[in-house]
């Protein structure tokens, strides 16, 4: 048996009835027009203040979010690690909102997430999107290359405060931090900033992680360059590595303003593309990975890479995420094989996560075989329980 065929390693955490809630999720995903529906009436029924949230929460919230708050998702947490050596990564996972108050509530909750990962093992990283501490059209002006007027550079040099604070605290409390990659036309001045805290704070180790989303054409080159940068001034690179999560966005607006694509022509050009980034990085010493993917074939690759470069599984310099409700086929076999596994969790009031929940429908739905992936495996442990 290969070894993410294991259901029942894979699901032993899982009772009979929240294996046939996942099976009813993953069946509904599966069905594009209804994923539609859905989303459009939650989002109608949310907006009307009707009383869905409880009902939500007993179903798609409760499979992929932790908790309402950080102390909510502990149970789901401590279980994972203790029964199943899988870590976690608190995720506040509330988008969309572009205010002063909210950038400072999301700063403080990364600056609680930090602490929280200090006195937890089960809690290795912390995480923060560049958009939650500060506004999107600040980074988009900026990776356009256009002038900050006197206002918004005051404002970004908030935002600038922001990443160095919890960059601080996280090099202080030797806490790692991964920092999501988000839309291309405003991730070029995160880029930037990121890449500074990294020269920074990546003197000993890797602290500060950036996000590759691979299903960029242009990202290898870019890991190239980066590379000889941080090689040149010496400091250590970490990265997440990902596929990427807003691709149909992506094509769109190319396609509206009349540019280059700047996604890959197709899923297999994108996997080529993912292998390239993890086999680079494995290379080379100075460098730290997380790779988060949901991909059986990749997650072999890694593993094959750290055999061939006498790499330890339990080496904390190469990691394996998965999110919360996906793919524990791949993290809870891992991590029974001993390799450092940490599970996305993401959390927030229910009406505030479901733009996050609503994207992981949507992107579901776009990735061929995954679903389906994951309904054959949860049909084939109900089968195997009901013997």
């Amino acid at each position: 048996m290969k070894l993410f065929d294991n259901t029942e390693t894979a699901f032993k955490l899982k009772t009979d009835s929240e294996l046939e809630r996942a099976y009813f999720l993953f069946k509904m995903i599966q069905n594009q027009p209804m994923v539609r529906i859905g989303t459009a009436v939650t989002n109608f029924a949310l907006k009307a203040h009707l009383p869905v949230e409880g009902l939500i929460r007993a179903t798609v919230f409760d499979h992929f979010c932790g908790g309402v708050t950080e102390d909510d998702c502990l149970p789901n947490i401590e279980k994972m690690f203790d029964k199943g050596n899988v870590h976690s990564i608190l995720d506040y996972s509330v988008e969309g909102k572009e205010d002063e108050e909210q950038f400072e509530n999301a700063l403080e909750m990364t600056l609680k997430t930090i602490n929280f990962a200090a006195e937890k093992q089960s809690i290795p990283f912390a995480v923060f999107k560049p958009t939650g501490f500060g506004r999107f059209a600040l980074y988009q002006k900026l990776t356009e290359g256009k002038e900050l007027d006197a206002e918004e550079q005051v404002e970004w040099n908030r935002v600038v405060e922001r990443f160095h604070k919890v960059c601080k605290s996280a090099a202080e409390k030797d806490v790692p931090l991964l920092i999501d990659a988000e839309e291309s036309w405003m991730q070029g001045a995160a880029d930037d900033l990121i890449e500074e805290l990294m020269e920074e704070y990546n003197k000993e180790k890797a602290v500060v992680f950036n996000t590759l989303q691979m299903y960029r054409h242009d990202r290898m080159e870019y890991l190239r360059s980066l590379h000889q940068r941080a090689h040149q001034k010496g400091y250590h690179i970490g990265m997440k590595v990902v596929r990427g999560a807003y691709m149909e966005k992506e094509r769109a607006r190319a396609e509206e303003m009349g540019y280059e694509s700047p996604i890959c022509v197709d899923k297999n050009t994108t996997d080529i593309n993912y292998d390239e980034a993890i086999t680079y990085m494995m290379e080379h010493k100075n460098m730290a990975i997380f790779a988060g993917t949901h991909n059986e074939d990749s997650s072999y690759l890694l593993m094959e890479l750290a055999k061939k470069h006498n790499i330890a599984s339990t080496d904390k310099r190469m990691w394996f995420g998965q999110l919360y409700g996906m793919s524990d086929h791949i993290s809870f076999n891992l991590a029974k094989e001993e390799y450092n596994v940490a599970k996305y969790v993401p959390f927030g009031p229910v009406r505030d996560v479901m733009p996050y929940l609503i994207r992981r429908a949507e992107e579901n739905t776009s990735v061929a075989g995954q679903t389906s992936r994951e309904l054959n495996l949860l049909k084939t442990e109900k089968k195997r329980r009901k013997l």
